[in-house]
């Protein structure tokens, strides 16, 4: 079984991070890696409920590499535990044609309160044979960049 994992200490409460995993609005601004882009159409905060987010590559991307889409990446995500302000965990499941990005990995993000700020970590486990972990860390690494920059300007 893959995994990964990745942890940041950030300036800010558990509540207000944890607030940032469950509010579409945030998480379009910061879970969408790098230069990429994203968007919501549904969404369900609770336990059981979740949502289906499109990740887009910027246009000048020249590897094309988009799970979804040449250049897209569609996830589902169904929440599976929500325990504020502790930890959240949900599974993935790609919008894909390629059975590599098939079937469902779990993530788990827990928030720690560490001095002045939090230590949010979050865990991936079961990743499909087509993602590589290399490829995930740095994506959740610049993921969690954005969510401290988000609190930290």
């Amino acid at each position: 079984m893959s995994r990964t994992c990745n942890s940041r200490v950030i300036r800010a409460n558990p509540e207000a991070l944890y607030g940032a995993f469950v509010d579409p609005a945030a998480l379009v601004e910061w879970l969408p890696p790098g230069r990429m882009t994203g968007s919501i159409q549904t969404f369900d905060g609770r336990v059981g409920g979740g949502y289906r987010m499109s990740l887009l590559y910027p246009e000048d991307e020249r590897e094309f590499r988009g799970k979804s889409a040449e250049r897209e990446d569609t996830v589902e995500v169904r929440f599976v535990e929500l325990t504020p302000p502790a930890r959240i965990v949900e599974t993935i499941r790609f919008a894909s044609d390629d059975p590599q990005f098939h079937g469902e990995m779990t993530m788990t993000a827990t928030f720690e309160p560490r001095g002045e700020g939090t230590e949010v970590t979050l865990l991936f486990e079961n990743l499909p044979s087509g993602v590589r972990p290399a490829d995930n860390e740095e994506g959740a690494r610049l993921s969690l960049e954005q969510l401290a920059a988000r609190f930290e300007a």
